[in-house]
């Protein structure tokens, strides 16, 4: 999760995010190249006593068309990789069903029979020794790792959003509609994220929990729970 005065990404726990994370240090190195060209291109004329006659330059003009040109086909190109990448969904090897509420989170197991429960934020009276406050909930969502995750998102009353960024996921959840999304934890551990759709008094106090475990604690997890 985020740590105080963090100014950069989570650490990327899929590969969705891993992706997401060096498209961001492309662009952001793309930015820094134009603004180092513009500022000293901006000194020069201004520190500079030599004048050019721009008036029939077209080897400049040419140039300021096809550079920007391909600057945005170098930002482009990856950017619609990886936007494909998040909307596939291959042969996922569990599908969990995420039902937003004002203000908690219902989940289904649809691959289980009757797996099902209420995730509901710990209020921070009941909140063990060392846990997050306004982030730790009574349920968390237990997923194998290293397994593809089918996550149908959708909301029983109004819109909400499912966000866990150390995953790469974000998905709306909308009345009516089913919306579903995909990821892969390459780790174990505990991921936290938050409803990230403005939903009313209490849209703050909807947290989400996901809990990366391996496959046999997963089934050992699922096997104990009362039928």
């Amino acid at each position: 999760m985020a740590n105080h005065m963090q100014l950069n990404f989570q650490d990327a726990s899929s590969p969705i995010m891993e992706e997401l994370m060096q498209f961001h240090d492309h662009a952001l190195m793309v930015a820094l190249a134009i603004c180092s060209l513009v500022l000293y291109l901006l000194t020069a004329t201004l520190t500079s006593k030599l004048t050019a006659n721009t008036v029939n330059a077209q080897v400049i003009e040419l140039v300021w068309t096809i550079l920007p040109a391909m600057v945005l086909i170098a930002l482009a190109l990856p950017s619609l990789r990886i936007l494909y990448l998040m909307d596939e969904v291959n042969e996922p090897d569990m599908t969990l069903k995420a039902i937003g509420h004002q203000w908690y989170w219902t989940y289904e197991y649809t691959d289980f029979k009757d797996l099902t429960f209420d995730s509901y934020m710990t209020p921070t009276s009941d909140l063990p020794l060392g846990h997050f406050r306004l982030l730790e909930v009574d349920h968390r969502v237990i997923v194998p790792t290293n397994s593809t995750i089918r996550v149908i998102v959708t909301a029983n009353d109004v819109l909400h959003s499912w966000a866990v960024p150390s995953l790469g996921v974000k998905t709306d959840a909308i009345p009516g509609r089913l919306n579903q999304t995909s990821f892969l934890a390459t780790r174990p551990g505990v991921y936290y994220g938050q409803c990230s759709e403005i939903c009313g008094a209490n849209h703050s106090f909807m947290p989400i929990v996901v809990e990366s475990t391996p496959l046999a604690n997963f089934e050992n997890w699922s096997s104990s729970l009362p039928s």
